[in-house]
């Protein structure tokens, strides 16, 4: 949970799903309200957790609040802040197992290299604006391989070139933030299975879909197999 009187209010939900995706735990963030002496926050959840129901166990400090099990809007008096922190986190570890920290992505569909194409990404944006209970499609495709122009960047990151046997281009790009263990054996031309959402990166005044890596995982070789 965390308060800046110096955020705006309109960035307060990309904040949370942002901080909830990277840490996998609930998030609220708040910020001052424009009415003197009050705070607004907004606040995402992580799968099996109801931070609607969290928040309504707190409903005596509150003046107002809404939303739905993974996602929520509230305001509060700054006074009652620490307050409402302390009771929301013991009513978090009361009811989150550990089953339930462990991160789930869920996966909507698997794509071929060939599937992805600029026509694929127009019809997706046609389902935007994308966020609680309308995510950001994620994707999974198997057996990738470094064309050898992957790299690491910057503190841990890998900016990708991937491609498939049967792709017919060149390869894919793609950013893995925080996942440069993986380097190694992406670079020994291991194959290994990414999980993605779509996305448009610009540079140079130039527009490309670029994948946003969330999860990868090496093939084992058959005799790492074996032995387990």
């Amino acid at each position: 949970m965390l308060f800046n009187p110096a955020w705006q209010k309109g960035i307060l939900g990309i904040v949370a799903s942002r901080l909830t995706e990277h840490y996998y735990k609930p998030t609220i963030v708040f910020t001052r309200a424009n009415e003197e002496g009050i705070i607004t926050g907004s606040a995402r959840s992580i799968k099996d957790f109801d931070i609607y129901e969290a928040i309504e166990a707190c409903s005596d400090l509150l003046i107002h609040w809404g939303g739905h099990t993974y996602a929520a809007g509230l305001s509060l008096k700054e006074s009652d802040f620490e307050t409402f922190r302390r009771r929301f986190d013991d009513y978090a570890q009361a009811k989150i197992t550990d089953d339930m920290m462990i991160p789930v992505i869920e996966v909507d569909s698997y794509l071929d290299f060939n599937e992805v194409t600029k026509k694929f990404y127009q019809v997706l944006k046609q389902f935007a604006p994308f966020g609680p209970g309308n995510m950001n499609p994620v994707f999974q495709t198997n057996r990738v391989y470094d064309n050898g122009f992957s790299k690491l960047v910057g503190n841990n990151h890998i900016k990708l070139m991937v491609t498939q046997s049967n792709y017919k281009s060149f390869g894919l790009p793609g950013i893995a933030f925080q996942m440069g263990e993986y380097f190694s054996e992406i670079e020994n031309q291991k194959p290994f299975d990414i999980v993605y959402a779509l996305e448009e990166n610009e540079w140079n005044g130039n527009t490309t879909l670029q994948l946003n890596i969330k999860d990868i995982r090496i093939e084992k070789d058959k005799e790492e197999t074996q032995e387990q």
